[in-house]
């Protein structure tokens, strides 16, 4: 009755056939230290990541309001001395400081504009990073998926249920994980890599 029944997917199953006991109870077998390690990794890049991101973007904004408000400012100043020159005895010295106070405005409208130009290259590099960790995050997460499926279909092979190894290969390959099996050994043996025990089980189960 244990040998027809089928297992959930999501369960870990152990290599050796020995190991299980005859009354049908299974053990589960313990998720590998380095999957967690590289979920822990993974998830705490992605974390620095959109801190980073985060960041950027306030710095970003920041300078961006600096200098609308500068402007605004500047041009409403630079407009009540323009109406105040014309009613006064010294117009041409006003006027000529207003032309200084002017051009240091435009130089310092110039900086602001390469401080946020600088800010927005930063911002790009930042998204560009996320994006690639984000990638790497989900190819990890897919490996660990095809790794559970593995100890399923090695399991079943161990113990000769064909018919069961037969669906659990369709069902691995139906998802398109099987790329995703680590091709160094990771396995605990000495023999093979996830991926190379994988293409030989199904080398033998499938004709």
């Amino acid at each position: 009755m244990a040998e027809g029944r089928r297992r959930d997917p999501s369960e870990p199953f152990i290599e050796d056939a020995h190991r299980f006991p005859d009354d049908g109870q299974k053990k589960r077998r313990p998720p590998s230290p380095d999957q967690d390690s590289r979920r822990k990794r993974a998830n705490q890049q992605r974390k620095r990541r959109n801190s980073v991101f985060q960041y950027i973007a306030v710095l970003f904004m920041a300078a961006f309001v600096l200098l609308l408000f500068t402007f605004m400012m500047e041009r409403r100043q630079s407009q009540q001395q323009i109406d105040d020159l014309k009613q006064s005895n010294s117009a041409a010295q006003t006027l000529q400081g207003l032309i200084d106070e002017n051009a240091a405005l435009k130089e310092q409208i110039a900086q602001v504009e390469k401080q946020a130009k600088e800010l927005a290259d930063q911002l790009a590099a930042a998204r560009a990073e996320t994006s690639a960790a984000e990638e790497q995050v989900q190819a990890e997460e897919k490996s660990v998926q095809a790794m559970q499926w593995f100890w399923q279909i090695n399991e079943a092979s161990v113990r000769g249920r064909t018919k069961l190894c037969r669906e659990l290969i369709a069902s691995l390959e139906e998802a398109g994980l099987q790329d995703y099996l680590p091709k160094e050994n990771s396995t605990g043996t000495d023999r093979f890599s996830p991926y190379d025990r994988y293409m030989e089980i199904r080398g033998k189960v499938i004709k």
